[in-house]
């Protein structure tokens, strides 16, 4: 039994209890020894204010709630060492993760973007962005997600994440990013 039933039901039993003493020959100001006294407070009534019914959301504002917490589930980024596209096992980890929110929210197709340090000629690091996106799509095509819901774009080292000259920036920004396409 819930506590607010419990409460009802002892404040039944002591009305009856103040009624039939009040009834009663005898009178008296204190309480039969069987007695419970039991106080209430505005907290015990709250169940008797009913909530306000909720609005419900348009399909627009449902849309965007879901699009967030998508985007949320997809965005880690995964890195990359110097002058490689392969998976790491971390990387693959986090692609596992990417997997199960692209099943869970089908209704959204996402970009991976692939990204570079500032070493090296803005076409070999286009050309190295791109294939870091491709091994994230082609290992996301194992995992179930097809083809038809991943762009690839390549920003080469156009887009660094952490500005910067050594090797503290240039691991940042070995990266593919995941969004949400709209």
């Amino acid at each position: 039994m819930n506590a607010k039933r419990l409460i009802m039901s002892a404040m039944i039993v002591c009305s009856m209890v103040a009624f039939s003493a009040g009834c009663a020959k005898k009178t008296t100001d204190a309480m039969p020894a069987s007695a419970t006294k039991v106080e209430i407070s505005d907290k015990d009534t709250d169940w008797q204010n009913k909530p306000a019914p909720a609005r419900s959301l348009s399909e627009d504002e449902m849309r965007a709630a879901q699009r967030a917490e998508a985007q949320q589930a997809v965005g880690n980024m995964i890195f990359f060492a110097f002058d490689s596209f392969e998976l790491t096992p971390e990387s693959r980890t986090v692609l596992n993760a990417k997997a199960d929110a692209l099943k869970k929210y089908s209704l959204f197709n996402i970009i991976v973007e692939g990204h570079c340090d500032e070493r090296g000629t803005s076409e070999y690091n286009l050309a190295l962005g791109e294939r870091r996106a491709k091994a994230a799509q082609q290992f996301l095509n194992q995992l179930g997600i097809n083809d038809s819901r991943i762009t690839i774009v390549s920003y080469g080292k156009e887009r660094p994440l952490e500005q910067g000259h050594g090797e503290a920036a240039w691991s940042k920004n070995r990266r593919d990013e995941f969004k949400i396409q709209n």
